[in-house]
């Protein structure tokens, strides 16, 4: 995973929890979550007027 090993996890972790805190890191995994659904759902909604706009354009074109 990113040419890393299980020691600098460890240690990314550890810098993380020191840093946050225990009681902030739930809140700050929530927000990520959210965050990359909402990312998900809008190159979704991206794709899918991509791909709406190509028919159309074949539609009109024939």
């Amino acid at each position: 995973m990113f040419g890393l090993g299980t020691p600098e996890i460890i240690l990314i972790a550890i810098v993380i929890l020191v840093l946050f805190g225990a009681k902030k890191i739930p809140d700050l995994m929530q927000g990520l979550g959210k965050g990359i659904k909402e990312f998900k759902k809008a190159s979704s909604d991206i794709e899918k007027d991509i791909t709406s706009t190509d028919e159309n354009d074949k539609k009109n074109s024939n």
